[in-house]
C-alpha cells in the first residue's frame, strides 16, 4: 500500500516524499482512514511504529481543506507527558505541513521555561497545540488560549500521562473541550487507562499492532555481566572496541547521569548528561548536540526514553536496568528506528539478575549472558540473609538498599493495578 492510496493531499504527499517515507506502517494503514472518517481511536503499538504520523497526517489532511488564516482557532490539541516528546511531535507536524499553501500555526508548550514566549506565539491564534498538561493549563489561566473550538483531541502515551501524575490536569482539561473526536494512544492499557478510554471514547476503533517479523525492530539484545563499580570502565571499553559512533546510556538517577558522563569525559570520550533537573534550555541543547553528533554519548534518565527520535542510533545501553519490562521496551526502542538495525546492551549484576529474568519473560526474549575478558563476574544470586530480630532494618550507615524503596512511579503503578480511576469521571466529556 502507498500513501497515495490513503487519500492524502498533494502537499502531504510531497512532504512524505521529502522525508523519504516509502509506504505506510501498519499503524498508519489502520488508523489514518478511521481518523479521516471522524471516528475515535484506541490504539497501541510498539515504539518506532510510526504512531505520530498515524494521527498527525489525518489531522493535517482535514485542516488543509478547512483552515483560515483570518480565524485561527485551535482545531487540534495533542497532550503528551514529557517536554521532549512534545517538541518531537510539534516538529513532525511542522515537517508534514511544510508544503501547505499558507503555513499553519503550530505551537508547542511545556513547562520548565518561561511562559512568555509561548504566550507571544499564541497571539493571533493557532490551529494546532502540542502541550504537556500542566503548561497548557497555565496558558489557559493566563487567557492565552481557549479550548472551546477543539475538534480533535489526541492523548499520546496515555499510560505515562497517568504514571507522571497528570490525572487531575486531564480532568480539568477535558471539562473545557466540547464534544470532539478523541484519539488515545498508549503503549500499555493498565486499569486506569482502560477507565479513561471507556469515558472519553465513543465507539472507538480498537487498533493493536503486535510485533512480528515484518514490524518488530531489528534489535540485537545483549546482557553483559558487570560488577557495579566497574560498569563505567566496561562501558568505555565497549565504546572503543566496537567504535560506536553514537551511544544512548540509561541510568537510574539524575546524579548518576552527571557522574557517568564526567567519568567518560575523563577517559577521553565526549559525553553529556540529560535529566529532569536541568533547565529546559540545557536539555534542548544536550539533545541538539547529540543529534548533531557533537557529542558521542548521551547519559540520560528515563526522561529521554520517549522523547528521542534519531534514525541513526546504533546502540542503547542499560547502565542501570529499568524498573519495568515496559520501560525496557521504550528504552531499547530508541535504536533500530526507520528500518535500521541496532543493539541494546544491558549490564546485569548478581543483584539484578532476577530482575532481568523478569524483563526477559515479560518481553518474550531470551538473552544469553556474556562475560567480557577482564570484567568477569559471577551472576549467582547472593544467599538470603539469616533471619534475625533486626533483619528488616537496613544495615547501620547504609541508608537502605538503593532502588528497593517504592518511588512515586511505583506508587502510581500500584494505583493503576488496583484500577484506581481519576476523580469526577462524569465530567470527562463524551460526545
Amino acid at each position: 500500500m502507498s500513501f497515495t492510496s490513503l487519500n492524502l493531499s498533494p502537499p502531504l504527499l510531497r512532504a512524505l516524499e521529502e522525508k523519504k517515507y516509502i509506504e505506510p506502517t501498519p499503524i498508519q494503514v489502520e488508523a489514518i482512514p478511521v481518523i479521516l472518517r471522524g471516528g475515535d481511536v484506541r490504539a497501541s503499538a510498539q515504539t518506532g511504529s510510526g504512531k505520530t504520523a498515524a494521527f498527525a497526517l489525518p489531522i493535517l489532511e482535514k485542516l488543509v481543506h478547512s483552515y483560515s488564516t483570518s480565524n485561527r482557532n485551535v482545531e487540534a490539541l495533542i497532550l503528551t507527558p514529557t517536554r521532549e516528546l512534545a517538541m518531537q511531535i510539534g516538529d513532525s507536524f511542522r515537517e508534514y505541513s511544510s508544503f501547505f499553501p499558507t503555513p499553519l500555526r503550530i505551537v508547542t508548550a511545556f513547562g520548565g521555561v518561561s511562559i512568555n514566549p509561548q504566550m507571544m506565539a499564541l497571539r493571533g491564534g493557532a490551529e494546532i497545540i502540542v502541550a504537556t498538561p500542566g503548561r497548557l493549563l497555565d496558558l489557559v489561566d493566563h487567557n492565552a488560549l481557549r479550548l472551546n473550538t477543539v475538534k480533535t483531541l489526541v492523548l499520546d502515551e496515555a499510560d505515562k500521562l497517568f504514571e507522571y501524575g497528570f490525572a487531575d490536569e486531564l480532568t480539568r482539561i477535558l471539562t473545557m473541550i466540547p464534544p470532539r473526536q478523541t484519539l488515545l494512544f498508549s503503549a500499555t492499557f493498565p486499569p486506569v487507562v482502560q477507565v479513561l478510554a471507556d469515558i472519553v471514547l465513543t465507539k472507538p476503533t480498537r487498533i493493536e499492532i503486535k510485533s512480528n517479523s515484518s514490524t518488530e525492530p531489528a534489535i540485537t539484545h545483549r546482557a553483559i555481566a558487570a560488577d557495579p563499580p566497574r560498569r563505567t570502565q566496561l562501558l568505555r571499553q565497549l565504546i572503543r572496541q566496537h567504535n560506536w559512533s553514537r551511544v544512548l546510556v540509561f541510568v537510574a538517577t539524575s546524579q548518576c547521569t552527571e557522574h557517568v558522563a564526567e567519568k567518560l569525559r575523563r577517559g577521553g570520550i565526549n559525553a553529556i548528561s540529560l535529566h529532569g533537573e536541568l533547565t529546559q534550555g540545557a536539555r534542548t541543547q544536550a539533545l541538539a548536540d547529540f543529534k548533531a553528533s557533537k557529542v558521542q554519548v548521551l547519559v540520560a534518565t528515563d526522561v529521554a526514553a520517549r522523547g528521542i527520535d534519531i534514525a541513526q542510533m546504533p546502540v542503547v545501553v542499560n547502565f542501570d536496568l529499568p524498573r519495568s519490562a515496559v520501560d525496557y521496551t521504550h528504552r531499547v526502542g530508541r535504536t533500530a528506528r526507520a528500518g535500521e538495525s541496532g543493539t541494546a546492551v544491558s549490564f546485569v549484576s548478581a543483584e539484578t539478575e532476577a530482575h532481568f529474568r523478569l524483563i526477559e519473560k515479560r518481553n518474550g526474549i531470551v538473552v544469553p549472558r556474556e562475560q567480557i575478558p577482564g570484567f568477569e563476574v559471577s551472576l549467582e544470586l547472593p544467599p538470603a540473609p539469616a533471619a534475625s530480630s533486626t533483619s528488616s532494618a537496613a544495615a547501620p550507615g547504609t541508608g537502605g538498599i538503593k532502588g528497593k524503596r517504592p518511588s512515586k512511579k511505583d506508587k502510581l503503578r500500584e494505583a493503576a493495578a488496583k484500577g484506581t480511576a481519576p476523580e469526577k469521571p462524569s465530567v470527562w466529556g463524551r460526545k
